[in-house]
Protein backbone atom coordinates (compact mmCIF):
# COMPACT_ATOMS: atom_id res chain seq x y z
CA UNK A 1 0.00 0.00 0.00
CA UNK A 2 1.42 3.35 -1.00
CA UNK A 3 1.77 6.22 1.43
CA UNK A 4 -0.96 8.22 -0.38
CA UNK A 5 -3.40 5.29 -0.14
CA UNK A 6 -2.61 4.91 3.55
CA UNK A 7 -3.25 8.61 4.17
CA UNK A 8 -6.56 8.48 2.26
CA UNK A 9 -7.66 5.40 4.21
CA UNK A 10 -6.79 7.07 7.52
CA UNK A 11 -8.71 10.20 6.50
CA UNK A 12 -11.77 8.13 5.56
CA UNK A 13 -11.67 6.28 8.88
CA UNK A 14 -11.30 9.52 10.85
CA UNK A 15 -14.21 11.13 8.95
CA UNK A 16 -16.40 8.07 9.54
CA UNK A 17 -15.61 8.15 13.26
CA UNK A 18 -16.41 11.87 13.42
CA UNK A 19 -19.70 11.30 11.56
CA UNK A 20 -20.73 8.61 14.04
CA UNK A 21 -19.71 10.82 16.97
CA UNK A 22 -21.77 13.72 15.59
CA UNK A 23 -24.75 11.44 15.10
CA UNK A 24 -24.44 10.10 18.66
CA UNK A 25 -24.13 13.59 20.17
CA UNK A 26 -27.05 14.89 18.12
CA UNK A 27 -29.28 11.91 18.90
CA UNK A 28 -28.81 12.00 22.68
CA UNK A 29 -29.53 15.68 23.33
CA UNK A 30 -31.04 14.88 26.73
CA UNK A 31 -27.56 13.82 27.88
CA UNK A 32 -26.18 17.33 27.33
CA UNK A 33 -29.04 18.85 29.27
CA UNK A 34 -28.50 16.39 32.13
CA UNK A 35 -24.74 17.08 32.15
CA UNK A 36 -25.37 20.82 32.23
CA UNK A 37 -27.88 20.54 35.08
CA UNK A 38 -25.62 18.22 37.07
CA UNK A 39 -22.67 20.51 36.43
CA UNK A 40 -24.62 23.59 37.50
CA UNK A 41 -25.85 21.88 40.66
CA UNK A 42 -22.39 20.67 41.75
CA UNK A 43 -20.94 24.07 40.84
CA UNK A 44 -23.43 25.88 43.11
CA UNK A 45 -23.04 23.39 45.98
CA UNK A 46 -19.25 23.64 45.67
CA UNK A 47 -19.48 27.42 45.72
CA UNK A 48 -21.56 27.33 48.92
CA UNK A 49 -19.05 24.93 50.52
CA UNK A 50 -16.42 27.68 50.19
CA UNK A 51 -18.25 29.58 52.95
CA UNK A 52 -17.09 27.10 55.62
CA UNK A 53 -13.42 26.37 56.16
CA UNK A 54 -14.02 22.69 56.96
CA UNK A 55 -15.89 22.15 53.66
CA UNK A 56 -13.44 23.99 51.39
CA UNK A 57 -11.62 20.87 50.11
CA UNK A 58 -14.93 19.26 49.10
CA UNK A 59 -16.02 22.60 47.64
CA UNK A 60 -12.92 22.73 45.45
CA UNK A 61 -13.63 19.28 43.98
CA UNK A 62 -17.33 19.97 43.48
CA UNK A 63 -16.42 23.26 41.82
CA UNK A 64 -14.01 21.48 39.43
CA UNK A 65 -16.43 18.62 38.67
CA UNK A 66 -19.29 21.07 38.14
CA UNK A 67 -17.19 23.16 35.78
CA UNK A 68 -16.27 20.06 33.75
CA UNK A 69 -19.92 18.98 33.57
CA UNK A 70 -21.00 22.42 32.38
CA UNK A 71 -18.22 22.40 29.77
CA UNK A 72 -19.24 18.97 28.43
CA UNK A 73 -22.89 19.99 28.32
CA UNK A 74 -22.00 23.17 26.42
CA UNK A 75 -19.80 21.35 23.90
CA UNK A 76 -22.58 18.85 23.21
CA UNK A 77 -25.16 21.62 22.84
CA UNK A 78 -22.85 23.46 20.43
CA UNK A 79 -22.46 20.35 18.27
CA UNK A 80 -26.25 19.86 18.24
CA UNK A 81 -26.77 23.51 17.24
CA UNK A 82 -24.19 23.13 14.45
CA UNK A 83 -25.87 19.96 13.17
CA UNK A 84 -29.30 21.62 13.20
CA UNK A 85 -27.91 24.61 11.31
CA UNK A 86 -26.64 22.17 8.68
CA UNK A 87 -30.19 20.77 8.39
CA UNK A 88 -29.39 17.33 9.75
CA UNK A 89 -31.90 15.30 11.72
CA UNK A 90 -30.89 13.46 14.92
CA UNK A 91 -29.15 10.20 14.05
CA UNK A 92 -28.15 11.19 10.50
CA UNK A 93 -24.72 9.88 9.53
CA UNK A 94 -23.05 11.45 6.53
CA UNK A 95 -20.40 9.12 5.16
CA UNK A 96 -18.99 11.43 2.47
CA UNK A 97 -16.95 14.52 3.41
CA UNK A 98 -18.55 17.87 2.72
Amino acid sequence: MSKAQSVRQSARRAHSTWALTRAFVHQYQWFHLAMGLLGNTTFVVGSVFFLWESLKPAGVWLFIIGSAGMLLGSIGAAIVAYERAKGRAPGDVQEKPE
